[in-house]
């Protein structure tokens, strides 16, 4: 068999971050098994539905690396063909036509929450005789068609995260199929949607495990086979209460423009719910080399953005450089940040340096504040403080021992502050500070005198310049 599993989401808004679990999930079984993802937009609800929310889930999935097979299909294009399965059950007697009204319905209901019953409605046309049947039929009344579920004994589920799960028949109404306008509800058009599709595996949140109890209804009346079903958790704050955006239910965009990248939000949102061992830290072709659906566990998953933060920042450290400084353009490019050619390189060659602190692309660009910056700089509070006082005379004092530098690398530029420190009688930390501000704007940055090689001789002591009125 081969398996194939599926993405269906509602483009009723942006692609928020249990949606993307639930995409990376669906995404790491198929390929651990070498199998099939696809890709189902729901959009049948029409007024919610926008092109531009359904463009923002296709950016976001390939922001994520989640790439699907085929195209992506549209649930709203296929509404004649669920309209035939739901006329096929009328026809085959899994399906009824009901014409209660609204008002009837609410007043069985009432009636039985009054007497303390159940309030499931139970449709008076389910067994009606033919002749009442063929007299609505006759007047032209709207009517619904209406899934004829059993009344008695229980229905269960086998599903692969929650184990056995058992609901009493009478607990299930006789959910609607067909509307009085003729098109199909959810519940039908996701199980045609499923089985045309060949689905092998429903990996979905664990608000959906009631749903599942009715769409295997649907599967058996049909005469069809029923999904492996695997509800997952939802994800919850640190707090333990449901996800909200305090906690970070967010867009995928949002954790991009912060700064996180792929492979780190790949990784930590597998481990929202997933696990193999004690392994907190792996790469994408481990998560699929290990993905199984017997090790996502049954508790809710905490989100917590310090874990997210230090798997994100183990992924900048180690990902290849290439990928780094392409990641790093593009997130400075789209804070404005010109980036000409000798900008790239200078970023390219400090990069060794800058991505052992960052945690994030944010840091990063912050760490490359003195490439990224124009003269004169702006410092920050710890820079500011660094430059006061007698500082910008200490610098100048340096000044004409930095000119004599030679050649303008490291280790000469470091012997030529080490012996300026000794000779005023201060450690080098007292030099290098108010030097490290003049040259970055930062109270922290890579080493001094790397950051002065990658700025160059003439930029470096024009920023000292600008300190020091020279």
């Amino acid at each position: 068999m081969t398996v194939v599993t599926r993405f269906a989401p509602s483009p009723t808004g942006f692609l928020h971050i249990g949606g993307a679990r639930t995409a990376l999930f669906n995404w790491a079984f198929a390929r651990h098994h070498g199998g099939q993802f696809l890709l189902r937009i729901e959009d049948t609800d029409r007024a919610r539905s926008t092109p531009e929310a359904t463009e923002a889930i296709f950016e976001g999935m390939r922001w994520l690396g989640l790439d699907w097979d085929g195209e992506a299909v549209s649930q709203a294009s296929r509404e004649t063909r669920h309209a035939e399965i739901g006329a096929d059950m009328l026809a085959n007697g899994t399906a009824y036509k009901c014409w209660s009204t609204k008002e009837e319905i609410d007043a069985f209901r009432a009636q039985a929450k009054a007497e303390k019953r159940p309030p499931l409605f139970l449709s008076p046309w389910r067994d009606a005789d033919a002749d009442a049947i063929a007299a609505q039929d006759a007047a032209g009344e709207p009517y619904v068609i209406r899934l004829k579920a059993p009344r008695e004994g229980q229905v269960v589920v086998e599903d692969a995260v929650q184990g056995t799960v058992t609901w009493e028949a009478a607990q299930l109404d006789d959910l609607i199929l067909l509307r009085s306008d003729g098109t199909p509800v959810y519940m039908l058009a996701v199980v045609v949607d499923d089985h045309d599709m060949g689905v092998t595996h429903v990996i979905r949140g664990d608000d959906h495990l009631t749903n599942a109890a009715r769409q295997s209804l649907i599967y058996r009346a049909l005469g069809w086979d029923v999904p492996v079903f695997a509800h997952i958790p939802l994800i919850h704050g640190p707090d333990g209460a449901k996800l909200s955006k305090r906690h970070g239910a967010l867009g995928v965009d949002a954790y991009r423009d912060m700064g996180y990248v792929p492979e780190g939000m790949r990784n930590y949102l597998a481990r929202l719910g997933w696990s193999h061992g004690d392994d907190e830290v792996f790469t994408t072709e481990e998560l699929m080399d290990w993905f199984n659906l017997e090790a996502i566990g049954k508790g809710a998953a905490r989100f917590d953005f310090a874990k997210l933060a230090n798997i994100n920042g183990h992924h900048i450290r180690s990902m290849p450089e290439d990928r780094l400084a392409a990641l790093l353009f593009d997130f400075a490019a789209a804070q404005d940040h010109a980036l000409d050619a000798a900008t790239r390189d200078m970023l390219t060659e400090a990069l060794p340096g800058l991505r052992e602190r960052a945690k994030t692309l944010t840091e990063l660009v912050d760490l490359a504040y003195y490439i990224l910056a124009t003269r004169p700089l702006e410092p920050d509070e710890k820079a500011a403080k660094a430059l006061a006082g007698d500082a910008p005379k200490l610098l100048a004092r340096l000044t004409p021992h930095l000119h004599a530098a030679t050649p303008w690398k490291p280790s000469p530029l470091e012997d030529a502050v080490r012996r300026f420190a000794e000779n005023e009688g201060l450690k080098l930390g007292k030099v290098a500070q108010p030097l490290r501000a003049a040259l970055t704007g930062r109270g922290v940055s890579p080493g001094v005198f790397d950051v002065m090689v990658t700025l160059g001789r003439d930029e470096a002591l024009a920023r000292i310049a600008d300190v020091t009125g020279g």
